[in-house]
């Protein structure tokens, strides 16, 4: 069982949810809660593939992050391995459903003294970025 799990049903085929997580110029977009923006140094949508960028806070402070794309099925599950602190397995999976598609975010962490003294926080911040995502998906 995963250590934060939120869901969203969005609008959009899978393969339209799945665009805006393979193109960093949209991606960088959406990515992160409400407030941040992001600046991506390296980014190779490639199983194995690194992806390094730095989240800017709204309060002007930054977090660089550095990633690894551990698993890639097109328009279906993308796995990212967060190799810095706090390290954790983020699963996103997208699910056809009607006319639109669910999205699932799965992250296991670590730390577990960490994202139970986090939790709230971090179930919050998924939530934000899910509203993101599904601005951005209705931008097309």
């Amino acid at each position: 069982m995963p250590d934060i799990h939120n869901e969203r049903l969005l609008d959009a085929s899978p393969a339209e949810v799945f665009a805006a997580h393979r193109d960093p110029a949209r991606l960088s977009r959406w990515w992160g809660p409400e407030g941040f923006s992001n600046t991506f140094n390296t980014f190779e949508f490639v199983p194995g593939g690194k992806w390094s960028f730095v989240m800017h806070g709204p309060d002007g402070k930054d977090y660089p992050n550095e990633s690894v794309f551990t698993e890639i099925e097109d328009n279906a599950h993308v796995r990212i391995d967060h190799v810095c602190e706090p390290r954790f397995v983020l699963d996103i999976r997208f699910h056809p459903q009607g006319t639109g598609t669910r999205v699932e975010w799965l992250a296991d962490f670590e730390n577990k003294v960490f994202v139970k003294s986090m939790e709230s926080f971090l179930r919050s911040a998924n939530e934000q970025n899910l509203d993101r995502l599904a601005k951005e998906v209705a931008r097309g």
